[in-house]
């Protein structure tokens, strides 16, 4: 085996390892995180955050699915309405982490 091959091999197997199963998210782990990290901005709307418990707000982004959002959470996004800093400006929250925040919000904005 070519040591081209081997390195492609083992960079997939890291990248599996280190990408997030959007439906093993978990949101009831997702509240603890809501709370200590994403409150502050989805509670009031700030910076044009979709405030959690607002179907409306939701809906739009909802759409797009979880691989969308968790993109946009964990790398960062702006949009027309506002911006999401890359892991909510806490850059110590683990990709996992992030998911279980954003199953947490979406399960309560719907």
């Amino acid at each position: 085996m070519s040591r081209l091959f081997s390195a492609a091999l083992c960079a997939l197997f890291v990248f599996s390892m280190t990408t997030v199963d959007a439906s093993a998210a978990d949101a009831k782990a997702g509240a603890a995180v809501y709370k200590s990290s994403c409150e502050s901005c989805h509670k009031t709307g700030m910076m044009g955050a979709p405030k959690v418990g607002d179907k409306a707000d939701w809906a739009a982004r909802v759409k797009t699915g979880m691989p969308t959002l968790l993109s946009h959470s964990t790398k960062g996004y702006t949009g027309k309405k506002g911006m999401m800093p890359a892991k909510g400006g806490n850059a110590k929250l683990t990709d996992v982490q992030i998911a279980n925040a954003v199953e947490y919000m979406v399960q309560s904005s719907k």
